[in-house]
């Protein structure tokens, strides 16, 4: 053998060690991703069928949702936003055990929301019906006498507006191909069936109603006691690793940086303009492209796989 084809043959040996070896640390970066977010099974494949998808494929809801970094930066925000609500807080502080089962609670959120995302009409129609039996169980009376239940269509509404406004907050400043301003109104329009054939009524549609909504709703909003527990809860996080804590740290700093100004004073939340431009939302970038290298499956293994299947 020549000293070319020696030099070929390393070259071919170098270039298998190296693939095997940043597959090996993508897949354990997979499983360690997972694992922080709870999720104990593959989630199925997506309905790419327009006859029978519950949101249609080429959507842009499928688009915004299927960004990983920036719908967890939304999804954090969301839990935040929604604390305001008197009443969609009491519902929370007296029938959830988001105390004791934070993992829990986030992979049946993230499972609904996936289902709805990406599944068929009948997949989706179970979790949404599954979803509805659950509040009508979730009823009872808040700290100022009011009686709550989650079957009701006003806090329905509340708890989809306050979603909805944070993933597209997030995906303005997070994803890695930010909506255009029509693509925000058809996210909305497109959402709006979930919040609808969960019960919710009066669902904003575009970016026009949406706002509308919060300058409606607004007064009725603030910081209880149940919330601030709320609040300092899921400030702290469940992660007790040092990278745990400072991956959770950078993603909840991101998640205040995208909320409403008034959001975050009614949050009693410090708000730094200037340390979240020049130092959260680049870090946050960087863990985002770093996340989306760990979760996709390249080319050719995706391949493989499908055709395994």
């Amino acid at each position: 053998m020549d000293a070319r084809s020696q030099i070929a043959e390393a070259r071919a040996v170098g270039q298998a060690v190296t693939h095997f070896g940043v597959e090996a640390v993508r897949g354990q970066a997979l499983v360690q991703v997972r694992r922080s977010l709870g999720m104990t099974e593959n989630p199925p494949p997506p309905c790419l069928d327009p006859a029978v998808a519950y949101i249609a494929p080429d959507s842009v809801v499928r688009r915004i949702h299927g960004d990983l970094p920036s719908m967890l930066i939304g999804g954090l925000s969301a839990l935040l936003f929604q604390m305001l609500h008197p009443l969609a807080m009491a519902g929370v502080a007296q029938h959830s055990n988001y105390r004791h089962d934070p993992l829990g609670r986030l992979e049946r959120t993230a499972t609904f929301l996936g289902t709805t995302t990406f599944g068929t009409r009948s997949e989706a129609a179970a979790v949404i019906d599954r979803v509805r039996r659950v509040h009508t169980r979730v009823n009872g009376t808040a700290s100022d006498g009011r009686r709550y239940s989650a079957s009701d269509p006003d806090l329905l509404t509340w708890v989809h507006a306050a979603e909805v406004s944070s993933f597209l907050a997030a995906a303005r400043v997070y994803a890695p191909v930010r909506p255009t301003v029509s693509d925000e109104d058809d996210y909305l329009d497109q959402m709006a069936k979930v919040a609808l054939d969960l019960g919710a009524v009066d669902v904003p549609r575009s970016s026009s109603a949406l706002a509308e909504y919060f300058a409606e709703v607004r007064p009725r909003l603030r910081l209880t006691p149940e919330a601030r527990t709320a609040r300092n809860f899921v400030l702290r996080g469940v992660g007790r690793w040092p990278h745990e804590l400072a991956t959770y740290g950078l993603l909840m700093s991101a998640a205040q940086g995208i909320l409403p100004t008034w959001a975050r004073r009614q949050l009693h939340l410090l708000a730094v303009p200037a340390g979240d431009r020049l130092a959260v939302r680049p870090s946050a970038r960087l863990l985002g492209t770093a996340f989306r290298w760990a979760i996709t499956q390249p080319a050719e293994t995706a391949g493989a796989t499908g055709a395994a299947s």
